[in-house]
């Protein structure tokens, strides 16, 4: 790793890497239709991605991308990333069919068993730059929250891990925070559900076996979590965000129209008066739970954007949230002509 004044860079200099592509990073994906890592991890991480390979003409970057569904957005947004960068291209990894009895559990399989496909198209890399001056020589691996197991990838290759952590400071704080309670104070951490108990999480664990964590944040935002991590045993934590897709690429024309709505609305309210509730591509709550929120916000006052979705059935395959049809049947008679000239509700936020 080396330094300007300015900025830290995640690959090497040397004297033998001087012409053009000669550096690559893997970034391995677990991406698919109804498993969190899905478009909402893809889009951030291609931005870091951008800007990465925008700061030097050197850098190439390929994804790998696992997928167990075939997701219309994901391609489409894919295609568009490559017509518009030959620097960062993808590739996709074989599918694997899902045990629709267990879910959870062959999402963490899939994930493992996915091992031997990295290490055979990261080989093929590594071949090509061995065979051809022209070729880009491995860098590191860059892997998603999820794709942990491959560090095991990245050491056989000699080359350093690091883990994009999409969620913010705060949340890798808690993660930790929780870890440390189970392997180090033998607390089962299930045993606060439902409690009233305030809990002091200073962010010290042990530490992940990579070399560092990048997450789409800035020292503004939270200065305070990003600084408990300098005192604690955790990797290097480098914040690299905000990091926005303005452009949207891949959207189709509804999606555009959407966004455009919902800025106009917020452009459209005084500065700095809006509370936004959004809970992620996983995030959804039952009717009681929509309607306590719902109540809060209407004695609030406040004016608000409010990213309300549908939980998926139970039992089904389908662990992603949907919009509701109409957000009416689950809110609180007389919600929304209370709260129509200050709030709005959406579904999927963009």
């Amino acid at each position: 790793m080396w330094h300007d004044s300015d900025h830290s860079y995640l690959y090497n200099s040397s004297p033998q890497s001087q012409q053009s592509h000669d550096l690559t990073l893997i970034l391995v994906l677990h991406v698919d239709v109804f498993i969190a890592t899905s478009i909402s991890h893809l889009v951030s991480t291609v931005e870091v991605a951008k800007l990465l390979v925008d700061r030097d003409e050197r850098l190439s970057i390929t994804f790998l991308i696992m997928k167990l569904r075939c997701d219309p957005k994901i391609d489409r947004f894919i295609n568009s990333v490559s017509t518009a960068c030959n620097r960062i291209r993808f590739i996709d990894l074989p599918e694997d069919e899902p045990d629709p009895n267990q879910p959870n559990i062959f999402f963490f399989s899939s994930i493992e068993a996915q091992k031997h496909h990295v290490k055979d198209e990261v080989s093929k890399l590594v071949c090509q730059s061995e065979s051809s001056r022209d070729s880009p020589t491995l860098s590191g691996f860059v892997l998603d929250m999820f794709c942990i197991p491959m560090i095991d990838v990245a050491n056989e290759f000699g080359v350093p891990s690091y883990i994009f952590l999409t969620s913010g400071a705060a949340y890798l704080g808690l993660q930790f925070y929780v870890q440390a309670l189970h392997d180090e104070q033998k607390v089962d951490p299930t045993e606060f559900e439902g409690s009233d108990a305030e809990l002091v999480m200073p962010c010290l664990a042990n530490p992940l076996p990579a070399e560092g964590i990048i997450i789409n944040t800035f020292e503004e935002l939270e200065s305070h979590a990003i600084d408990s991590f300098s005192k604690g045993n955790t990797p290097p934590v480098y914040p690299v965000g905000p990091v926005f897709n303005l452009n949207r690429d891949g959207d189709r024309e509804e999606e555009s129209d959407k966004r455009k709505d919902i800025k106009q609305w917020l452009d459209d309210q005084p500065l700095s008066s809006v509370v936004y509730l959004c809970f992620g591509s996983m995030g959804s709550f039952g009717v009681d739970q929509v309607k306590e929120i719902a109540m809060g916000l209407d004695q609030s006052g406040h004016r608000f954007l409010w990213s309300l979705r549908k939980p998926p059935p139970e039992g089904k395959m389908e662990l992603h949230p949907s919009d509701y049809t109409n957000p009416r049947d689950v809110l609180p008679e007389g919600f929304f002509d209370r709260t129509a000239n200050i709030g709005k509700i959406i579904g999927w936020a963009p």
